[in-house]
C-alpha cells in the first residue's frame, strides 16, 4: 500500500500554491483564481473524506475547458503568457488528481518551476526577496512528506525547511560567481509591447506629450568621474529625418556606419548604462559614441542598435566624444534626405523665405528663429490643442501652445525650407541624479526631441528650441517647467515622484531605486563579459580551464565544509552504555566472534552465544542488561553493565581477553 500524505505536508502544499501562484495572478486571466479555489476546495473534500478523487471523465473534461479557457483569453497556446499559463493551470489541477507521496513530489517540483516563470516576468529585487517564500513553503512541504516526528508539527517542519534553505546559500554563492554563465537555452517571445511605454519608431507631437505623463524607468547612466551637467544630457535614441506632413519617421535601411569615419576627439565621457526592456533594438546614448557590446553597432546617422530587440534589462558600457565633427561633408543622398519635404505649411515656408532673405548665415537664421519662439506668445505644455490641416502652419501661427516635439518639427520644416539641411532626433534629456548610487536615472517623462542642423566644415550641430521657449525644462527637468500647468504625473497620483518636495519620502524613494539598481547591475547583469572581468581581477589571466579547476576545486571545499557542519563529527560522543558496548565487541571479536554490519544487540549476542556455549550464560546476561538500559529506559546501577562486562571477561580464556586493553575494573 502505498504510504498517503501527511496532513501537515498537505496544508503546507496548499500554502506554497497561494504562495507561489499570488506573483502571477497579473499576468493570469480573472477565471484563473475561481480554478484555484475550486480545486484547493475539492482537495480538502478529498482529505476529510467528503470527496472523491476525480476519474478519467472528470479529469479530461477538467484539462480540456482549462486549455479552453487559456485559448479564449490568450488567443492561443503558444507564447510565454499562455506557456506560463497553462503550467499554472497544470500546477493547480495537479493537487485534486494527488493521491500519494510521489504525487506530491511531483507538484512540489512543478511548484519549483513555477517559481522560476516569475522571473520571466518581473525581475526586479522585491520578486526575488518574495519568491524565498514559497521556496520555504515547498521545503516544508517536501519535509512534511517524511514519515517523521517533524511530519505532525507545523512550525518545526518550516524552521526545518528555513534551515535547509540557508544552508544552500553558500554553495547557491559559489555557483553565482564561478559557474560559466549560459545564454537562454530556448527564447519565447516576450508580453506584447502595450505594457511597455517608450519611444516609437516614429513621432508624431502628441506622442512624446503622452510620454510626459509616464513615471516608469528608462535607464541608468553611471560616470567614471564626475557627472555632466543636466543641460548637457542629451540621450540620443532615434534620428528622424522623414516627415509626411504629420509624422516624423526615421530612414529605413541605414547602412552601418564605418568604424573609421570619425576620429574621436577632445576630453571623452565613459559611463555604463543600465536599460530597460523596451522590446525595440535601439541603444541610448551621448553624441557622439562607441560601444564594446557585442552585436551593437553605429549607424550613418550615428545612433547605436542593438542586433536584437532588448527584452531584458542590458548593462553596456559607452564612451562619448562631445566635440567629434560629424559629418563635415554630405553626401548627395544624405543632403537629400536632411532637405525632404512634403507640399502644404505654405506660411511656414514664407517664415523660411523672409529669415532666408534676412540672414546670410545659416547660424544667424538658427538664432533669430529660437528669438521668435523666446519672445513670441510661445507656451509650453502637455495639453496642447488637436491641429489639423497644415499642422506646421497651425502650430507657429494659430496655437504657439505645444511639447518639444511640436517645437522640434517645426524648427526642423522652417530650416529645410531655408535651404538648411536638418533632422529631427528623439530621446530623453535630463534625468534625476541619485547621490546615493552616484548614478542618473532617466524615467519616460524625461522623453524629448531637438534639431541637428548641418553646417559644412563643421558636420551636426545640436540646437534645442525648447530651451528658447522653457528654458526651466532642460536645466531643472520636466516637473519645473509644469509648476504652473499643474499637469506632472497628473495620471500617475501614487506615484511617489509626485512627492519628491517631502523630503522623507524622497530619501526612501531614491534609497530603494539604488538597491534596486544594484541588484539589477551586479546580479542580473552579472553575465560572461562581468564575469570574467571579475575573475581576472582576481586571479589575472584567465580562461576556461583554469575556471573549471577552480569551480570543482571549490565545490569539493564547499561540499566538504557543508559536510562537517552537518555532521558535525566534533560531537559524536559515545555515552557510558557505548562505550561498554564497544569493548565488549572488541572482546568476543578476539575470540573469534567479530559483529556485523547492522546487526542487533540480541542477535550478536546468541550467535556468539553459539559459538562460545561456555560462555554462553554471561553473553546473553551482559546483552539482557544493555538492552534493559538501552531501550527500555529502566533505571540501573550505572556499574551493572560494566559488572557484567568484567563476569564475561573472567569466563573467557585468560590470555585473550587480556588483550582488550579498554578494560577497566572502574
Amino acid at each position: 500500500m502505498t504510504p498517503a500524505i501527511p496532513r501537515i505536508s498537505l496544508i503546507w502544499l496548499l500554502v506554497a500554491q497561494a504562495l507561489v501562484i499570488l506573483p502571477h495572478l497579473a499576468h493570469l486571466p480573472l477565471w484563473f483564481t475561481g480554478l484555484w479555489a475550486f480545486c484547493a476546495a475539492w482537495r480538502l473534500q478529498i482529505f476529510r473524506m467528503r470527496a472523491r478523487y476525480p476519474n478519467g471523465l472528470a479529469k479530461a473534461a477538467l484539462i480540456l475547458a482549462t486549455a479552453a479557457g487559456v485559448f479564449w483569453s490568450r488567443g492561443g497556446l503558444i507564447g510565454l503568457e499562455a506557456g506560463t499559463a497553462l503550467l499554472m493551470a497544470t500546477f493547480v489541477l495537479k493537487l485534486v488528481e494527488m493521491r500519494t507521496q510521489r504525487d506530491a513530489l511531483v507538484l512540489i517540483y512543478l511548484g519549483f518551476f513555477a517559481v522560476v516563470t516569475a522571473y520571466l516576468l518581473d525581475s526586479e529585487m522585491l520578486s526575488a526577496l518574495y519568491s524565498v517564500l514559497p521556496v520555504t513553503a515547498l521545503l516544508a512541504a517536501m519535509v512534511g512528506l517524511q514519515q517523521s516526528r517533524l511530519a505532525m508539527q507545523p512550525w518545526p517542519t518550516l524552521r526545518y525547511a528555513g534551515k535547509l534553505l540557508l544552508q544552500s546559500l553558500p554553495l547557491m554563492l559559489l555557483l553565482f560567481v564561478f559557474f560559466p554563465r549560459l545564454g537562454p537555452l530556448w527564447s519565447l517571445p516576450q508580453p506584447g509591447s502595450k505594457g511597455i511605454s517608450g519611444l516609437a519608431e516614429s513621432m508624431t507631437p502628441g506622442d512624446i506629450a503622452n510620454l510626459g505623463r509616464s513615471p516608469e524607468p528608462v535607464f541608468r547612466a553611471s560616470f567614471e568621474g564626475a557627472t555632466p551637467p543636466r543641460s548637457e544630457l542629451y540621450w540620443r535614441a532615434l534620428t528622424l529625418e522623414h516627415f509626411d506632413g504629420r509624422r516624423w519617421s526615421q530612414t529605413p535601411d541605414l547602412p552601418v556606419l564605418a568604424t573609421d569615419s570619425w576620429q574621436a576627439q577632445g576630453q571623452n565621457l565613459s559611463y555604463s548604462i543600465l536599460m530597460q526592456p523596451s522590446l525595440q533594438r535601439w541603444l541610448f546614448a551621448l553624441d557622439t559614441a562607441r560601444t564594446d557590446l557585442p552585436g551593437a553597432r553605429q549607424l550613418s546617422d550615428y545612433r547605436l542598435v542593438n542586433v536584437s530587440p532588448v527584452e531584458q534589462p542590458l548593462l553596456y558600457r559607452v564612451s562619448s566624444w562631445p566635440q567629434v565633427v560629424r559629418d563635415p561633408e554630405l553626401r548627395p543622398t544624405q543632403q537629400r534626405r536632411a532637405l525632404q519635404l512634403p507640399a502644404g505649411n505654405p506660411r511656414a515656408r514664407e517664415l523660411a523665405a523672409e529669415l532666408k532673405a534676412r540672414y546670410a548665415r545659416p547660424e544667424q537664421l538658427v538664432a533669430a528663429l529660437l528669438t521668435r519662439f523666446n519672445q513670441g506668445e510661445y507656451f509650453y505644455t502637455l495639453k496642447p490643442p488637436t491641429l489639423s490641416g497644415d499642422t506646421v502652419d497651425a502650430f507657429l501661427f494659430d496655437s504657439r501652445r505645444g511639447f518639444c516635439a511640436h517645437y522640434a518639427g517645426a524648427a526642423t520644416f522652417v530650416l529645410r525650407a531655408a535651404g538648411i539641411p536638418a533632422r529631427v532626433v528623439a530621446g530623453y534629456q535630463g534625468g534625476e541624479f541619485n547621490r546615493q548610487g552616484g548614478y542618473v536615472q532617466v524615467h519616460q517623462f524625461d522623453a524629448h526631441a531637438w534639431v541637428e542642423y548641418w553646417l559644412p566644415e563643421r558636420g551636426w550641430q545640436r540646437v534645442d528650441p525648447t530651451f528658447a521657449v522653457a528654458p526651466e525644462r532642460i536645466e531643472q527637468g520636466l516637473e519645473a517647467a509644469l509648476a504652473e500647468e499643474g499637469s506632472f504625473l497628473e495620471d500617475s497620483p501614487l506615484s511617489p515622484l509626485r512627492y519628491r518636495d517631502v523630503a522623507l519620502l524622497n530619501q526612501l524613494r531614491l534609497a530603494w531605486d539604488n538597491l534596486n539598481y544594484g541588484w539589477q547591475r551586479w546580479v542580473l547583469g552579472y553575465q560572461s563579459e562581468q564575469q570574467l572581468g571579475l575573475l581576472q581581477r582576481w586571479f589575472g589571466e584567465w580562461d576556461i580551464q583554469r575556471l573549471v579547476i577552480v569551480l570543482g576545486g571549490g565545490g569539493v571545499l564547499l561540499g566538504l565544509l557543508m559536510a562537517l557542519l552537518l555532521l558535525k563529527p566534533w560531537q559524536q560522543r559515545l555515552d557510558a552504555q557505548q562505550r561498554v558496548y564497544r569493548r565488549f565487541e572488541r572482546l568476543l571479536a578476539r575470540h573469534g566472534v567479530a559483529r556485523r554490519p547492522g546487526e542487533g544487540a540480541r542477535d550478536y549476542a546468541r550467535r556468539a552465544a553459539l559459538v562460545l556455549p561456555q560462555q554462553a550464560r554471561q553473553i546473553e546476561g551482559f546483552a539482557e542488561c544493555f538492552e534493559v538500559q538501552r531501550y527500555a529506559g529502566i533505571a540501573s546501577d550505572k556499574g551493572q553493565l560494566a559488572q557484567q562486562l568484567r563476569a564475561l571477561r573472567r569466563a573467557l580464556p585468560w590470555r585473550l581477553s587480556r588483550l582488550d586493553d579498554g578494560e577497566t575494573t572502574r
